[in-house]
């Protein structure tokens, strides 16, 4: 039973949104091209400033907002990507020719797709193809000046000023509980896929593509997210202070001082803590603040499979930091855990005696103590703000990330660690 190659699919059974999603773009052919990634799929970007906001509609068609969708549902789904067929792909042409103008006018600042995708739907709904359309280029020229003149470039103080304004606070909370009543628990996987343990033994040496596509396009990232379900296990994963995962409040304030567990944030204080990084976000905010509101509902609160299936490897390879299980010297379990059994000077804070250790937080005692959740909440902080930049993750990118995300948690314990030692010296007479 599967619904590849339009086998036929038992309505019992629900099949992952983006596999579905996948196949329906692959039927438009190659006029989507431009849209696509280098496998085929529609760019993170498309689904998210594309086909979620102007083709799906989530938040009207709640049965295609969550991270499956049930197999009766499946024909209307690759349905509606058909009818938008057109459409799309004279988005696609239209986005072409506005690269071309925006080359020409000599423009370099700001990310393309997140400034000219919707406005290429746009031109695609209003004028269609542009090989009919007379002037098609200078209609292009335009949409690149416009564009230039309302600078996509998204600010924290934008962000705020729109999540908090009255005019908008019913339908986002709206659309937020939409969200939240159409979520399914992600059902767990009888055993492990045996492709996790195949990507984290080559990764860091030899990527297989196969085996990471494998992952993504049968969704175990989603299926992983499984384990976060029961009460305590997110709160054990480090992602939340909470007994339970709750949906997120819009919020009213955020500061980078202080801010709360991934799942505990506000919507408000999840934006503000990818765009206060200093990484740029172009795009519309009020096409960033739905975006945001649907992720929350998703396995693993992230949008994309491929962030998903890097989650999954990061629990895993996460377990394995305190592990001694026999594995080969380059897999990444190995070469992660060995990184960490290498740092002193952190682990020197288990050690200290008493008077020092007192001036030690107990909050960095406890990460040392329990690097893995650490590990998997700054993986996830890192993951969600490569999906608000649209940067894609694949096969070739998954031993970086892991193996950043450890440099970078050791890296600020060790500064934490100075940090504290120094004032306790300081402060001493």
């Amino acid at each position: 039973m599967s619904s590849r190659g339009g086998t036929t699919l038992d309505a019992a059974t629900r099949v992952p949104r983006d596999q579905l999603l996948a196949q329906a773009w692959a039927g438009l052919g190659d006029g989507v091209t431009p849209l696509s990634n280098a496998s085929g799929r529609p760019l993170v970007r498309t689904v998210r400033l594309i086909l979620d906001p102007l083709v799906l509609r989530p938040a009207q068609n709640p049965r295609f907002a969550g991270a499956t969708v049930a197999a009766a549902d499946a024909a209307d789904l690759t349905r509606l990507v058909a009818a938008a067929g057109p459409v799309l792909t004279a988005t696609a042409a239209w986005f072409v020719l506005v690269k071309r103008e925006r080359r020409r006018a000599g423009v370099t600042d700001g990310n393309p797709q997140e400034r000219y995708f919707q406005r290429c739907y746009e031109l695609a709904h209003r004028h269609g193809h542009p090989d009919d359309v007379a002037g098609a280029a200078e209609l292009a020229a335009a949409t690149v000046a416009a564009a230039r003149t309302a600078d996509g470039r998204v600010t924290a103080a934008a962000v705020r000023a729109y999540v908090t304004d009255p005019a908008h606070a019913a339908e986002l909370a709206r659309r937020l509980d939409a969200a939240w009543t159409a979520r399914e628990a992600p059902a767990a996987p009888s055993e492990p896929a045996p492709q996790l343990d195949e990507v984290l033994a080559t990764c860091a040496t030899a990527p297989d593509p196969r085996a990471w596509a494998a992952l993504v396009d049968g969704g175990h990232g989603s299926c992983d997210a499984a384990h976060l379900e029961p009460p305590g296990a997110a709160r054990h994963h480090g992602l939340t202070d909470r007994a339970s995962v709750t949906p997120p409040g819009l919020g009213d304030a955020a500061s980078k001082r202080g801010l709360p567990k991934p799942f505990d944030r506000s919507v408000l204080e999840r934006l503000f803590a990818g765009v206060a990084t200093g990484h740029p976000i172009d795009g519309d905010v009020a096409a960033l603040v739905g975006a945001e509101i649907g992720r929350s509902a998703r396995p693993w609160q992230l949008a994309g499979e491929p962030g998903r299936v890097l989650l999954a490897l990061g629990r895993a390879a996460a377990a394995a930091l305190d592990d001694d299980t026999g594995r080969a010297p380059d897999d990444a379990r190995s070469r992660l855990r060995s990184r960490w059994r290498r740092e002193a000077y952190v682990h020197r804070v288990l050690r200290l005696p008493p008077a020092e250790a007192a001036a030690v937080p107990d909050e960095l005692r406890a990460e040392v103590r329990d690097v893995r959740a650490a590990y998997l909440r700054r993986l996830w902080v890192r993951l969600h703000g490569r999906e608000l930049r649209g940067q894609d993750v694949d096969a070739g990118q998954c031993w970086d990330l892991l193996d950043g995300v450890l440099r970078s948690v050791i890296l600020d314990q060790r500064d934490r660690l100075r940090t504290a030692l120094s004032r306790d010296a300081e402060a001493r007479p």
